[in-house]
């Protein structure tokens, strides 16, 4: 209940910073697509309001947030940062609200550094550079004065004074706080699809050339970035309007962070002599440091306007924004550093590629777990779902951490993987594990179309590429297998690799034996059962029998079960008969023992 002061002060209609008032704007907020915090945040904001208002202000400490929000036991450590963390992005994510929606707000709630009390204020005490008034419970009736008539008592010459006040202010914030509209919204229903990803900013590519073609260039390939970027689903990327208002990178920095802009992509164009000349950076927005740098030159001969503009955006785009890419690799290392007790539902994503980058079956229950979480808290997730839907599939083609009993693992997998283009159609990772868990479910021709599919949604996204690649040589289109994998890792060498290991499959098939030690050596996925198999048919094609024996060895210790049934896992992967038959002649020279009719005619 509220206090008996607060009571009585919300008596009066004219009171504007009554309790009713501030709920109706902490509702206004709380429903607003511009407040970007997951349900944890919002809690947060909920209950240290609600505590306030019912005169418990004195309660709100971490030990009692911590315990009644987040739900630590009670003898959690105080060197628990979660309550530190949340508070930060919490009042980000307030700063960030009233800058673009709550500017004509009647009310602002803020909560000031140095403790989690909030302060309750009319936006007018904020525009006449009033300190924010709380209404601390217990506090006298009189403490927060009515100041909804007092406009009514101001002279003229008052009102032009608080106005020409905020309009410096405004001018300071920077002018481009007012013009970033849809493209940090959520959907325009509130719906929560996902939570916050990393935001990117494409600043306008500066013009360094001599004449109207290099300005052209440079308008062009922004524009071919705005739409190769925003397919990536992992990444949000603000629209052409707010790239077009972007100041200059020095002058942009501090709008970016207001906004929660992780990142910006700036550079430059240059043609002189018949030559193209991009240079594409990659800046972290919070420290202004360059994470990426990269240089692209084509002689203007080669190709029409269009064509080399797409070309060098593809480039630029898979660079950053793919899978195993510049964001991602920033994104993944600063949670290593600072890990959260508690991930959020971005973080589970970066879970799932660390499990991809090292197929080992711990990361697998890691990023099982985590994605699980992820969409009760987010149930319109697409890429949570796409992402479920390849680790369930795992617990099926590579036996890790099945789940004993109904439904399968192939079903749950199928399950969600139509959840998620359900949710997002134009979603390549949906798209793509959709692909591939109708490629085991033993349905090759729809698995191979929606490949096709989602090639088309994004042909810059290494991670499609691959696994496309892979479908499409088991399933015996070798040659362009062969160049989707091999694109695929020659644009992103820090990709998965998996991928490698199944390029020295298809050199091993091609006959190219040379090549295929190369790319085994160069996978070294020791964690993973089937790399051992690959190593040990390739080492023992080139003679290196010792070794071929130390890796066949080890896949029978850590997969015993595929051996003897090798022809039903082939046929699994869709691999043609005679494929399979050059397969497992490739194991036996390995020393494995496949059943002795193992890839004759009819099996």
């Amino acid at each position: 209940m509220l206090s008996s002061e607060l009571a009585a002060e919300s008596e009066g209609p004219g009171s504007a910073l009554s309790p009713e008032s501030v709920l109706a704007q902490l509702d206004r907020i709380l429903s607003s697509p511009e407040f970007q915090l997951p349900e944890r945040g919002r809690s947060f904001l909920r209950y240290i309001v609600s505590e306030s208002l019912a005169g418990r202000a004195q309660r709100i400490k971490a030990y009692t947030i911590a315990i009644e929000v987040f739900g630590r036991e009670e003898g959690f450590s105080q060197e628990d940062p979660v309550v530190r963390i949340e508070a930060s992005r919490l009042r980000r994510a307030l700063e960030r609200y009233y800058l673009i929606a709550g500017q004509s707000d009647p009310i602002r709630i803020d909560m000031p550094k140095g403790g989690y009390v909030p302060t309750f204020a009319t936006q007018l005490q904020c525009a006449k550079h009033a300190p924010p008034e709380a209404l601390p419970p217990g506090a006298p009736p009189d403490a927060a004065p009515n100041v909804a008539a007092e406009p009514e008592r101001r002279s003229g010459a008052q009102k032009n004074a608080t106005a020409l006040i905020v309009f410096l202010g405004l001018l300071s914030a920077g002018y481009w706080l007012f013009h970033f509209p849809a493209p940090l919204r959520a959907p325009p229903d509130g719906t929560k699809t996902g939570p916050q990803a990393p935001v990117l900013a494409v600043a306008p590519f500066a013009d360094l050339g001599e004449g109207p073609l290099s300005k052209l260039y440079a308008l062009g390939l922004r524009e071919e970035l705005l739409t190769d970027l925003p397919r990536f689903k992992e990444l949000r990327v603000l629209g052409r309007e707010t790239s077009k208002a972007l100041p200059a990178e020095a002058e942009a920095a501090p709008v970016l962070q207001k906004l929660g802009v992780g990142y910006m992509l700036t550079g430059a164009v240059r043609v002189a002599d018949d030559r193209l000349r991009v240079t594409a950076r990659l800046l972290e927005a919070d420290k202004g440091e360059i994470l990426w740098s990269q240089s692209y030159e084509q002689n203007l001969s080669s190709g029409g306007l269009f064509a080399i503009q797409a070309d060098i955006a593809g480039k630029v785009a898979s660079a950053v924004a793919q899978p195993y890419g510049v964001i991602a690799q920033a994104d993944v290392a600063r949670s290593l550093r600072q890990p959260p007790d508690d991930p959020d539902a971005y973080f589970c994503t970066l879970h799932f590629y660390i499990y991809r980058a090292q197929l080992s079956p711990e990361k697998h229950a890691a990023a099982r777990d985590c994605l699980e979480s992820a969409i009760k808290r987010f149930p319109d997730y697409a890429t949570a779902f796409a992402m479920l839907s390849i680790i369930y599939l795992d617990e099926d083609r590579f036996l890790y951490n099945p789940r004993p009993g109904a439904p399968a693992a192939l079903e749950r997998s199928l399950a969600a993987a139509r959840r998620a283009v359900e949710l997002d159609p134009a979603n390549v990772r949906a798209q793509q594990a959709l692909m591939t868990t109708l490629n085991f479910n033993q349905r090759l021709a729809e698995s191979l179309e929606v490949g096709e599919q989602a090639l088309a949604l994004n042909p810059n996204d290494t991670e499609l590429m691959g696994e496309f690649g892979t479908r499409l040589a088991l399933s015996g289109q070798w040659e362009r297998g062969k160049a989707l994998l091999s694109q695929a890792l020659s644009r992103n060498p820090g990709g998965s690799a998996y991928y490698r290991g199944m390029l020295a499959i298809v050199n091993y098939i091609e006959g190219d034996d040379r090549q295929a030690l190369i790319d085994i050596r160069q996978s070294n996925l020791q964690a993973f059962p089937l790399y051992h198999l690959i190593a040990a048919v390739v080492y023992a094609q080139n003679g290196l029998d010792a070794e071929a024996r130390t890796e066949a060895d080890a896949f029978v210790k850590m997969n015993p079960k595929f051996i003897p049934n090798v022809d039903a896992e082939l046929i699994k992967r869709n691999i043609g008969r005679d494929d399979r038959a050059h397969m497992i002649a490739g194991m036996r020279k390995a020393g494995l023992t496949p059943p002795p009719d193992a890839g004759a005619p009819g099996h």
